[in-house]
């Protein structure tokens, strides 16, 4: 018995071995061809994000800004207003498209986006509370965040409950919850003054007029990155199902545990930072994996990237088409999404048939 098995099981061995050893030299050349592009389009986006306005400034001028020298005024439009807004409106992208991302192979569902469990719902409630409140500035932001971290704690604790905790049940709960707190939602509007209702409907619908100070996001998405390609291959048995990963030692109901809290608290940052924005979480994994692979370790970090380029320049957008009034961010990003999500409907369903 002892040999057959030991003979049974070197073949797997040496083709395992020669499958790993033929992906690590090919990720770091797969890895470059797809993340250098989008780091170049990253930073050709950001500064356009910074020439771009009520007041055009010339791309060179704003590299010259950037590089310590300029006059005055323009130093103040770019550092203090364009440059701060641009980073915030990147970093915020990158974390609705990694939270995405995650939520899709941790709910086994393409559709899914990072407020398909509620987070939102819970951070808007509080937060169009605190503008009824008259509260602002730090005040709104806490408020956001806290009702976040609530709703994450409910929908995990009521999803618990039972023994049982699974994709199919963590899912039912997050919706039937989201649904209770659109409720409140609209409650809160209609309750709502003439004078706050335009702040709590830029709210909802994704606005970064106060954006400023964009360190915390960024720190918060970098770790983000660096944890995620930790759990890169996890992430990729797991995807391909739990009885898979369990037969290939992954521990299933940790990694749940752990890809749930993640995408949660990417999810509340990012709407702390700017509100709900939609189509960003949900649309650019997808278009990663079609053009990438589903590769996490390639997924994750383009994901972030081209989120921050999409959300960007939807941003620009949003503060230029109208000018000198502001549209909503997450208006102009369902814009782009809608049609541009049909067509990738479309064109797999035509790859399938």
């Amino acid at each position: 018995m002892h040999s057959s098995t030991g003979t049974g099981s070197l073949p797997y061995c040496r083709a395992h071995k020669n499958d790993t050893d033929t992906i690590i030299h090919l990720m770091p050349i797969k890895l470059l061809k797809t993340l250098a592009p989008l780091t170049l389009l990253s930073l050709a986006t950001l500064v356009a994000a910074a020439a771009i306005g009520s007041v055009r400034i010339n791309p060179l001028d704003v590299l010259e800004v950037l590089a310590g020298g300029g006059d005055d005024r323009a130093r103040m439009l770019i550092l203090e207003l364009r440059v701060p807004r641009a980073l915030s409106a990147f970093a915020t992208g990158g974390l609705l498209a990694m939270a995405g991302a995650l939520m899709q192979v941790l709910l086994r569902n393409p559709l899914a986006d990072p407020y398909i469990l509620g987070v939102s719902g819970g951070a808007a409630v509080m937060a169009l509370g605190a503008i009824m409140l008259g509260l602002s500035g730090l005040w709104l932001d806490a408020s956001a965040f806290g009702g976040a971290l609530f709703a994450t704690w409910l929908v995990y604790s009521v999803s618990r409950r039972g023994g049982g905790w699974n994709s199919g049940r963590l899912l039912l709960t997050g919706v039937v919850l989201a649904a209770g707190f659109g409720a409140v939602i609209s409650l809160l509007l209609s309750l709502g003054t003439d004078t706050g209702l335009r702040s709590m409907i830029f709210w909802l619908l994704g606005d970064f007029s106060f954006a400023d100070g964009p360190l915390d996001e960024w720190i918060v998405l970098i770790t983000a990155i660096i944890i995620s390609l930790l759990l890169a291959r996890p992430l990729n048995v797991l995807a391909r199902g739990e009885i898979h990963a369990m037969t290939l030692g992954v521990e299933v109901k940790r990694m749940r545990v752990v890809i749930y809290l993640m995408s949660a608290l990417l999810t509340a940052v990012a709407v702390t930072t700017a509100g709900t924005i939609g189509f960003v979480g949900l649309l650019v994994p997808h278009l990663v994996r079609l053009t990438s692979g589903s590769d996490h370790r390639v997924v994750l970090p383009a994901s972030a990237l081209l989120g921050g380029i999409l959300l960007v320049a939807a941003d620009t957008a949003a503060r230029t088409l109208a000018a000198p009034r502001q549209l909503p961010v997450g208006a102009i990003t369902a814009l782009l999404g809608v049609p541009l999500f049909l067509y990738l409907i479309s064109r797999r369903t035509a790859e399938r048939g």
